[in-house]
């Protein structure tokens, strides 16, 4: 890993930790003990649907190669991969793609969708980001600690827009970026450049694959949301759904922004307790939410990886190299 990923990650734990200490640990710690365990298998559960729908976006853009259940547990590993372990969330892609592949998706195809998927959920999530300022903005406007980063908050959100354009254009006619792109997924099958290229503008020239997909991602989105809501019930918050929504949609794009901090790690911490006030809701149930969302993501990543880790292992030490052929 990078030094300058050390380095955020670093800056982010210690920013994490300021937050905590501001609030006050023993408020913050009271509501997440107050959930109790029913609670939190609760909140285990709740984010089951969210992975599914992301396997479904994924699959819209495969089809029906391999089981669903193998998109979901290869979708679930990327997510635990970009949480948990200290890189940022190329490596969770990368990893989620490979899981897929062992199970029988061919490797181009495998990588190259998961770029046009990665592709599909930054497309969803401007449309989410868009439907969560139409909702908090009189109350973000309100807030006299806020209403400064409303603009902030809008232009980058239009920003979005042509970035997602100028990356689709990049690896439909970027020869050079699809040479990087295919070195850094297939460092053992660079000669395959022309195949990942081919199936990526595959791909980009099937418009119901790419809306199917879409709606996918903006449906996780949405449910992610919700997933946040419960939680925020759980801990004793009168809070509606739809503020809810406005605080997840702002720190999707909170998490975004802070890209190359591994897992926003402090970042989601400061977000959560500084929106929640903004909704009617304490600081320290808005960090409680957030730390209860990283005890999901250990919880559950924790066996993920080590279950990956051993089917690596056998696979390395049973004389399978994992290469990647086309």
């Amino acid at each position: 890993m990078k030094v300058w990923t050390w380095v955020a990650l670093i800056v982010g734990f210690a920013l994490a930790v300021f937050v905590v200490m501001h609030i006050g640990v023993a408020a913050v710690f009271g509501a997440v003990v107050g959930v109790g365990w029913l609670g939190f298998i609760a909140i285990l559960l709740a984010a089951m649907p969210i992975i599914a729908l992301l396997a479904l976006a994924w699959r819209s853009l495969l089809g029906p190669v391999v089981p669903f259940w193998v998109l979901f547990v290869s979708r679930q590993l990327r997510d635990s991969a970009t949480d948990l372990l200290p890189f940022t969330q190329i490596g969770g892609w990368v990893i989620g793609a490979r899981a897929g592949i062992l199970a029988g998706i061919p490797p181009i195809r495998a990588y190259s969708s998961s770029v046009v998927d990665l592709t599909c959920e930054t497309m969803a999530q401007i449309a989410f980001t868009i439907i969560g300022l139409l909702i908090g903005f009189t109350k973000l406007q309100a807030s006299a600690e806020m209403a400064g980063y409303v603009d902030a908050l809008i232009l980058g959100t239009a920003l979005l827009v042509p970035g997602v354009i100028a990356f689709v254009v990049l690896q439909r006619k970027g020869t050079k970026l699809a040479a990087k792109m295919a070195a850094h997924f297939l460092p053992k099958a660079v000669a395959h450049t022309e195949q990942f290229t081919a199936e990526i503008e595959a791909l980009y020239q099937q418009p119901k694959k790419l809306a199917l997909s879409s709606t996918f991602h903006l449906l996780a989105w949405l449910a992610t949301a919700v997933w946040v809501w419960v939680i925020f019930r759980l801990c004793g918050a009168d809070i509606s759904l739809m503020d809810a929504i406005a605080i997840e949609c702002i720190l999707s794009a909170l998490r975004s922004a802070a890209v190359f901090v591994p897992a926003a790690v402090g970042i989601q911490e400061a977000g959560y307790a500084a929106l929640a006030p903004v909704f009617g809701v304490g600081p320290e149930i808005g960090l409680a939410v957030s730390l209860l969302k990283r005890a999901r993501d250990v919880v559950l990543g924790i066996p993920v990886l080590l279950i990956w880790q051993a089917v690596e292992g056998k696979r390395a030490f049973g004389g399978g190299n994992g290469t990647e052929a086309a």
